[in-house]
């Protein structure tokens, strides 16, 4: 390999993670995968009594024992080391907007998808920001945002059959600590490689690429993922 391998000293063990919309597909399995690679998840959503039973029902779901909690948004905004957003993108802006307080100084993982579908099928949408990493950003202004987990498959995470996930996760950001943070991070995951993928200007085109993957599991019925060769 030519590249260097996630810093030592981005030791993620340990942290809590939270996950913003942890009620979603995406946002569940995501929260699944970190804890059983041993974290402390916190699923977050607008109702504490939804993300009680997402976090109850992930917790049953598993034949070891994982430490997953569920609280309102802004609960487990605070609870968590490093912050997920996972929410669909027409609440993206109105959540962040109520959690720049318990979200300052934090790094925050965007993994918001701004697409639309009609009857072509999915296609990016125009975002005024740019994308919603710098949508993001230009809200937590105090926090350390960075884009990444855009085309994880969130049928493959909550699937119990599949143990190593095959695919590099694109890591965007401006910090490039927390940028090797949540590149460390996703490497909890058995299988998965964190790459740094850029600086925030350039997560548009990861996120619309995601409408490219949905076009090609629907034609080749599979849960497609990328790997970056080279490195």
């Amino acid at each position: 390999m030519t590249e260097e391998s996630t810093p030592e000293s981005a030791d993620t063990a340990g942290q809590t993670i939270a996950v913003l919309g942890g009620t979603g597909d995406q946002g569940r399995g995501l929260a699944r995968r970190f804890a059983l690679a041993g974290h402390t998840v916190v699923i977050g959503s607008r109702s504490a009594e939804r993300a009680e039973k997402a976090a109850r029902e992930l917790a049953e779901g598993e034949s070891a024992r994982i430490d997953v909690r569920g609280l309102d948004n802004a609960a487990a905004a605070e609870a968590g080391d490093v912050v997920i957003v996972a929410v669909p993108w027409d609440g993206h802006r109105e959540l962040l907007e109520g959690l720049v307080e318990p979200l300052a100084g934090k790094i925050v993982v965007d993994c918001v998808n701004p697409l639309g579908f009609d009857e072509r099928g999915p296609y990016a949408l125009d975002v005024a920001e740019g994308s919603a990493a710098e949508q993001a950003a230009l809200i937590l202004e105090g926090s350390r945002v960075t884009a990444a987990f855009h085309h994880v498959s969130a049928v493959v995470l909550l699937d119990p059959g599949v143990e190593r996930v095959d695919l590099d996760v694109l890591v965007l950001g401006e910090d490039r600590a927390a940028t090797d943070e949540v590149r460390a991070l996703a490497e909890r995951i058995p299988g998965v490689r964190g790459v740094f993928g850029g600086r925030l200007r350039n997560a548009h085109q990861v996120e619309a690429l995601t409408a490219n993957l949905i076009a090609i599991n629907r034609r080749y019925k599979t849960h497609a993922g990328l790997r970056v060769t080279g490195l």
